[in-house]
């Protein structure tokens, strides 16, 4: 007979799996990826590096699941701020992503780096790509809307929101990279998102 975990069992491995989750994004975003070690984790959990293995078959797996709890929480803010009802046209909705994305990577700038540019293992280089496309069609579904309803001109929502997205990460690489964000990124970055979506007077929209 296969051997079942009863509910208080399975509670407390999921409890532990939680703690080392979070235990993991701490380290990721005080020292990316590379500072990510099965050990490091544990140790950081307070658990044996053996019960990392029990959850996690290695650091590729460990830091595919680290990837998809940031991603989720970005994707989440992003997306709540675009529904705030005081964004009332689409500019101020797709300004809000941008926006929102940016100031958040600025506030911690390990952690963005790492979601963004750190050289990492092949199965997390693909996740960077859901990433992507997640934030692309945030982005487009607000643009056709904008084009839908005439307050934007006629454009490809998804060749426009893809441009953002890849004009967004690497302009904030560089800053990322440097540790020294000016206060002028995010505003920039602001304007120029507006330029493209051809919004007059972008400038001093």
């Amino acid at each position: 007979m296969p051997y079942r975990r009863t509910p208080a069992v399975q509670a407390r491995l999921d409890a532990q799996r939680a703690a080392i989750v979070e235990a993991g994004l701490r380290l990721l975003a005080e020292h990316g990826h590379a500072g990510c070690t099965m050990a490091a984790v544990a140790g950081r959990a307070g658990v044996a590096t053996g019960s990392v293995y029990r959850h996690f078959a290695g650091k590729a797996e460990l830091s595919v699941e680290l990837f998809r709890t940031v991603v989720g929480r970005e994707v989440a803010a992003v997306s709540e701020a675009a529904a705030r009802p005081s964004h009332r046209t689409a500019a101020e909705r797709v300004v809000a992503v941008i926006e929102t994305f940016a100031s958040r990577a600025l506030k911690a700038p390990r952690l963005a780096y790492a979601l963004l540019a750190e050289p990492v293992d092949p199965a997390v280089d693909a996740e960077r790509l859901v990433f992507r496309r997640a934030f692309r069609d945030i982005f487009a579904e607000r643009i056709a809307a904008g084009v839908r309803s005439g307050e934007l001109p006629p454009q490809d929502a998804v060749l426009t929101a893809s441009a953002l997205v890849g004009a967004g990460a690497e302009a904030l690489t560089g800053p990322l990279t440097a540790g020294s964000p000016g206060p002028g990124t995010v505003p920039a970055l602001v304007t120029f998102t507006l330029r493209a979506l051809g919004v007059p007077d972008a400038e001093h929209a």
